[in-house]
């Protein structure tokens, strides 16, 4: 840490441009950057008066594995408890694998947003979790279809249902959820199941694009429509026309892009920067948000007329803490997927695992489980996962009563302490099935003791869809 106070990064970059953006990045959180432009000037830089305190190293990924792996090898050697970060562009798992087992503390993908870069120095610098908050994982292929989706909360099934049915519609969806809930893996299974599913589908992260930036990114603009316009610039909207966009993090769009939004909305019309007439496209929205919209409509930081717009349809995700009774199937099916990954294979978990998984509260949901579980396969030696391989969740302690544990299944009683009415405990139990044999329906009915018929008139009666 530097003398004033701030904390001192190290960052490996030949690129000027990309190193100043960083920097800036980070000196939102009271980091100070200091550079090397080759894997030689990093390694003596560790032995000068700023390397001695050095608090974390980020390498922007410019080179090859083999080189990035040596670097973060003779780093590690050299300073054996001092975090490495590596940052890469197109954040393949073998790049994952090779950088972890070289001895990186976590692993990020551009575009960096300013809150994941700063949540991903704290959480290194913390060393309370070894970097396992952070999304490792995110890039590992995510295109499932709702039968896919593993869960069988009645909430969660309840979600999808409504996603599933507004997946046939050209409406909006807005899609809400704490980060890490699985907001992205939702919107691409309405454009799997919508009629626009052989088009293609674009996702934006609307906080990680620099607020001036935003309105070129989305709607285009001319040749001269502000200084450094050089050429005509193609907008997303455009660029997807007849088929959907997903806006993460739509709440951190600024003022102007809002109102472009709206009126695209509106009238399927965008209009670049510098064009004297609109445009029209054909785009289906999906956007999402970690926060809760009609706040954000509340405290005058997102348009009211918009929000209506877009929350058409509104999928409410719930955080993984409430559904923790799916967790080890979830972590059965994500270790399945991480095992297909290169330089991975395939592994099983024990119980004494999954009972130590589902008793911590996993404030990063899915997609810190998944991280934790990637982390995990990439380390073992053996054949199996078991507690031993998941020392930071352990050190952290079970957080969940037996009580707690049972939240994944059906509600019995009221807030008010009464029983709820029968027919509602049947329909959960039901969609409870549905999720835990993955819409299998022949299983559902056998495993509930009741004809198909019986079951699918019941579907009927409790209005249950069977994507429930």
């Amino acid at each position: 840490m530097t003398r004033n106070g701030q904390r001192l990064l190290l960052l490996i970059d030949d690129e000027p441009a990309q190193r100043r953006l960083v920097a800036a990045l980070a000196s939102r959180g009271g980091w100070r950057a200091i550079f090397a432009g080759d894997e030689d000037t990093a390694v003596t830089t560790l032995g000068t008066q700023d390397g001695m305190h050095l608090d974390a190293v980020l390498i922007d990924h410019w080179a090859t594995d083999a080189d990035a792996t040596s670097l973060i090898a003779r780093l590690r050697g050299q300073r054996p408890q001092l975090p490495i970060l590596v940052l890469t562009a197109n954040g393949s798992a073998a790049q994952a694998v090779s950088a972890m087992r070289a001895g990186a503390s976590d692993f990020l993908v551009k575009p960096l947003a300013p809150d994941r870069l700063l949540a991903a120095l704290e959480t290194a610098v913390g060393g309370n979790s070894a970097g396992e908050l952070r999304p490792l994982t995110e890039k590992l292929p995510a295109e499932l279809a709702f039968d896919e989706i593993v869960g069988s909360s009645p909430d969660f099934r309840a979600a999808l249902a409504i996603a599933a049915k507004a997946a046939r519609s050209r409406a909006p969806v807005l899609i809400e959820g704490e980060g890490g809930v699985g907001k992205e893996v939702v919107a691409k299974a309405i454009h799997a199941a919508s009629p626009r599913q052989k088009r293609p589908m674009i996702s934006i992260n609307c906080g990680a694009i620099p607020a001036n930036l935003v309105e070129s990114e989305l709607f285009g603009h001319e040749m001269g429509a502000f200084t450094g316009a050089f050429e005509r610039k193609i907008g997303r909207f455009q660029e997807v026309d007849g088929g959907t966009i997903f806006l993460d993090e739509v709440g951190e769009m600024p003022p102007e892009a809002q109102v472009k939004l709206l009126r695209l909305l509106q009238n399927g019309e965008v209009q670049p920067l510098g064009a004297r007439h609109p445009r029209e496209v054909d785009v289906r929205v999906i956007a999402a948000s970690n926060r809760r919209l009609s706040e954000e409509v509340e405290a005058g930081r997102f348009r009211e007329d918009l929000f209506y717009r877009l929350n058409t349809v509104q999928v409410a995700i719930p955080p993984l803490r409430d559904r923790i009774g799916d967790i080890p199937a979830l972590s059965r099916h994500l270790l399945a997927r991480i095992g297909r990954q290169p330089g991975l294979r395939p592994l099983a978990i024990s119980d004494d695992a999954l009972d130590l998984l589902s008793g911590y509260e996993w404030p990063g949901n899915v997609r810190q489980l998944q991280n934790a579980l990637f982390r995990a396969a990439v380390l073992c030696e053996g054949e199996t996962l078991t507690r031993s391989d998941f020392p930071q969740i352990a050190a952290m302690g079970h957080r969940r009563t037996a009580a707690a544990a049972d939240a994944g299944g059906v509600t019995l009683f009221r807030p008010d302490g009464h029983m709820r009415p029968l027919e509602e405990i049947e329909a959960d139990v039901i969609r409870l099935a549905i999720g835990h044999y993955r819409g299998r329906m022949t299983e559902v009915a056998r495993r509930l003791g009741i004809g198909r018929s019986t079951l699918y008139r019941k579907l009927g009666e409790l209005g249950i869809d069977n994507a429930a």
